[in-house]
């Protein structure tokens, strides 16, 4: 419509039964439109509830182990992880040592290289083993 003033671009759009919507107020002159902006206002919540609708949800999930854990209760642990790769989920697997176990962190450290090697067909270390404490934490992600 070109440069109009203010009051010429309200009564144009008071017409029209819209609003007049400023666009770039640090142009010189301002640009406005004439638009109906709760109509605009509605179709861009629809195309971010649409983005958030299409977004994958990554879930993190947590597995404990010890380090004196028994063979079989390794390999239910280990069946765990693998459902939880396969899923897509991300996991933090937790080493706690209790007492005098953190005299033998070495045996902890073993056990978690040993459960991250088994389980590398469907994970991959995001980030690798470090000690926090009584914990060493490691997290893995699907391949």
């Amino acid at each position: 419509m070109g440069i109009t003033s203010v009051e010429e671009g309200l009564r144009q759009a008071q017409e029209k039964g819209l609003d007049l919507v400023e666009v770039a107020n640090q142009a010189k002159p301002p640009v406005c439109r004439i638009m109906d902006y709760s109509r605009y206002k509605y179709e861009q919540e629809k195309k971010e509830k649409l983005a958030k609708k299409h977004q994958k949800k990554i879930r993190f999930k947590e597995i404990k182990l010890r380090p004196k854990i028994e063979e079989h209760d390794y390999q239910v642990k280990l069946k765990q992880l693998q459902r939880f790769l396969t899923r897509g989920d991300k996991v933090k697997i937790t080493l706690a040592f209790r007492g005098r176990e953190m005299r033998h962190q070495d045996l902890g450290r073993r056990l978690l290289d040993k459960f991250i090697k088994d389980s590398s067909l469907i994970g991959q270390v995001e980030k690798s083993p470090v000690a926090e404490g009584r914990f060493v934490n490691a997290v893995l992600a699907p391949k």
